[in-house]
């Protein structure tokens, strides 16, 4: 049996988001997260009611980097919260097919004189990547649909929240607002030694009793070692593609470069390796000049 270091679990394996969110004793931590998330738009959520996973659509692809928790409240509107660990392609078609699903679902219990009124659906992401086209220092996105001219929210029924979980930067000291201390403990939660004083309150305290690695039955700890070592090969698999795709990425380039004579690239990227102080053979391997344009670079 593996050995973990860490004190508390990891929010962002299967298990640890399914323990921290998705069990019927711990409920009460989802409708606080949900309450600080959406209270602007929504109001108070005073009850949550489970609903089963089935009666969403049936994953395309590798569903070890997804994990969800589909749930309803009290006036009927749903939510799917939604902890993803790696980018996936058509990510947000993704998210705009599950919401439809929720949707659907509401028809289905309606008799044949039903008027359409539908309840709002909150697809919530709370992600370990970042959008590249988002802003550097903005990690919360709330998408509607709008009027492209007055930019005034169309319909509001439709709600779809991301949470660019790297972007989120607050030190301990920094925690202002209780959605501040949510974000926090979710991105650092298996990095905690101690309880931070600022998260001494009754729910963060329960969360942190919850968490306890060492508060596992031999069970629950034969899952969570399964469910961080999936955690783990994810991790590798990504890291080895970001790391093949920089090397390909730099080698089509200068090929590419070269092919239309726009040798001021390879030149650039030289000059970077220069100051790096690579090997003149690998600077020559990578940009496809001769030692002599190197040594007249470094003059």
């Amino acid at each position: 049996m593996t050995e973990f270091k860490e004190k508390y679990i990891n929010p962002f394996t299967d298990y640890g988001f399914k323990r921290l969110f998705g069990e019927e004793p711990n409920k009460d931590l989802l409708l606080d997260f949900l309450n600080e998330l959406l209270k602007d738009q929504e109001g108070k959520i005073t009850e949550l009611s489970y609903l089963p996973n089935e009666k969403l659509p049936i994953s395309v692809g590798d569903r070890r980097a997804i994990f969800d928790i589909y749930c309803t409240n009290e006036k009927g509107e749903q939510f799917i919260v939604e902890m993803q660990k790696a980018e996936q392609k058509f990510f947000k078609d993704r998210t705009i097919f599950y919401s439809t699903f929720p949707i659907q679902e509401q028809a289905r219990n309606k008799d044949r004189f039903w008027d359409f009124e539908l309840k709002a659906v909150y697809t919530i992401g709370i992600l370990d990547f970042v959008f590249e086209e988002s802003e550097p220092d903005k990690y919360r996105h709330d998408v509607k649909l709008t009027e492209q001219e007055t930019k005034k929210v169309f319909y509001d029924k439709l709600n779809y929240i991301y949470l660019e979980m790297p972007k989120f930067n607050k030190t301990e000291k920094e925690l202002e607002t209780r959605f501040d201390k949510w974000m926090f403990v979710l991105k650092n939660l298996p990095k905690l030694e101690r309880i931070p004083v600022k998260l001494k309150e009754k729910i963060f305290l329960k969360l942190f009793e919850i968490a306890e690695i060492a508060k596992l039955d031999p069970n629950e700890y034969k899952k969570y070692e399964a469910s961080v070592n999936a955690y783990r090969d994810i991790l590798n698999i990504k890291n080895t593609a970001f790391e093949k795709g920089i090397e390909k990425g730099i080698e089509k380039g200068i090929e590419k470069g070269i092919e239309k004579g726009e040798v001021n690239k390879a030149k650039k990227i030289a000059l970077e390796m220069i100051k790096d102080n690579e090997a003149i053979e690998k600077i020559m391997k990578y940009t496809g000049l001769t030692k002599k344009e190197i040594d007249e670079l470094k003059e």
